[in-house]
Parts: structure tokens; sequence; C-alpha cells
């Protein structure tokens, strides 16, 4: 494919590069959509972007070369820099996300569905960190026409146990796989998964934004040290307001 540019219609440049059959899922790194959607800035504005880009601080780290700061972005992702991101962005830039990579991906799965008359599933995918695992992996981050989860609550197992709580993201699972294809420096932006079809369908399905855990039934709102911290100033706060401490002797 070749390099994408602000305005491109990157549908047809698709189409154009691959060949696609009925129940294919794409997986399209996130970074061309950014480009053709003109979601570039100069490389100096970065750490004004992901104060920009940032709806709510999940921890701060100090290091020797400055300050890592996971963050949950203005599209619900959490994760390092608000997805700023300087890598396979044009030199003297870095590329935000997407304003909405679910609406990316529904234009995308429509223009291609309509070039190629194909049920065709789209997923944008990005690269994320981990919560106690070192090293990264892609996952969706945007998604239309395709079941995001297999929802298995109310089925069995093998041994004919009931399954209460299974719903395996297949969405992050095709996005992870597609990343051993694309890799990060092959200049191969995207993945054509075959023989998934199952998990293919309308262009209605809820998207990747379905994925985020709601804030109510997130047991890890903050980071460790932060949460230590908030929870010394309320009991701090909490003496204060009961009078000095005394010892009854």
């Amino acid at each position: 494919m070749p390099e994408i540019g602000k305005g491109d219609d990157l549908a047809a440049i698709i189409v154009g590069a691959v060949s696609l059959e009925e129940g294919d899922i794409l997986v399209i790194t996130s970074k061309i959509v950014s480009k053709a959607e003109g979601r570039v800035i100069a490389a100096a504005d970065r750490e004004q972007a992901i104060t920009d880009e940032t709806v709510r601080v999940v921890a701060t780290r100090e290091y020797e070369g400055g300050v890592t700061r996971i963050v949950e972005n203005r599209q619900g992702i959490i994760g390092a820099a608000a997805g700023v991101d300087a890598s396979n962005a044009p030199d003297g830039t870095v590329l935000l996300l997407p304003i909405d990579p679910d609406a990316s991906a529904r234009a995308l799965a429509t223009g291609i569905r309509s070039l190629t008359g194909l049920g065709i599933g789209v997923i944008l995918s990005d690269t994320l960190g981990r919560p106690w695992r070192d090293g990264q992996t892609d996952i969706a981050i945007g998604a239309a026409g395709v079941h995001v989860f297999d929802d298995l609550r109310g089925a069995t197992d093998a041994t004919g146990k009931p399954l209460a709580v299974t719903m395996p993201c297949v969405a992050d699972e095709i996005a992870g796989a597609a990343e051993l294809v694309k890799g990060k420096s092959a200049g191969i932006p995207v993945a054509v998964v075959r023989g998934l079809g199952r998990y293919v369908g309308a262009l209605d399905l809820p998207g990747a934004r379905s994925i985020q855990r709601p804030a109510e039934r997130d047991l890890f709102r903050v980071g460790a040290d932060e949460a230590y911290d908030n929870g010394y100033r309320d009991g701090f706060d909490e003496s204060q307001n009961e009078g000095p401490l005394r010892r009854d002797l």
C-alpha cells in the first residue's frame, strides 16, 4: 500500500491492495486511519496533545527521561500517553488516534462492502501495554460489522459445567493475531483474517467502545501509589474533622 495522506480514500486503496472473500475480517492499524483523517500534529506539541486528549489521569511515574502518564483518553481507552504516538509517523510529527474509532471503522466497512459487494468486518487496531504484564499487544480500538465478543454465558463447557462469565473478547484476539502478520516495522498496515466469518455481522453491531469496562465495575480506577495517597489523605482529613488525636490514660 502507498503512504497514506490526509483525505485519501482508504476504503478504495485497501480494496485495490488485497483480495477479499465473503466473511473476511480486515484488521487495519489505526495509524493509517489517523493519517487519512488528518490527525497529525507537530512533535513539539506532543505533551500538550496528551493533555488535550486526556479525560482522566490514572497514574503517573517519573523516570530518567521524563514522566510516563497512564490516562483515559476521549475514546475511553486507558493507556500510556493517551495514544499519542510518533512511531510510523512522518518525521517531526506525532499521530493522534481517530476521534471516533468505531465511526471510522463503520465508514470503512461501509465503503469496502459497497465496493466489493461482500460481507466484510473491520477492526481498527492499536498497540497497548497491559497491567501486570511486560510488553505490548494489539487490541481493537474500533470495530464495525464484527461481533466483538463471543458470549458463551449460559452455555456449558466440555464437561457439562455451566459457563457463568465466559465471554472471550474475540475482537482483541483477532487484533493481536493480525499483528503477528503486520509487525511493527514491516510497513504492512492491513491484515486479512479469513475463516472467522461466523463473527461477521451487521454494521450496527456494538463497536469496540463496548469493550471498555464501565467505571462502576472498574476495580482498578487508579494506580497503586495513587490509591494509597488518596486513602492516606482521606484518612488524615477524617481524623482532623474528629479533632486532635489524644491518648486516654
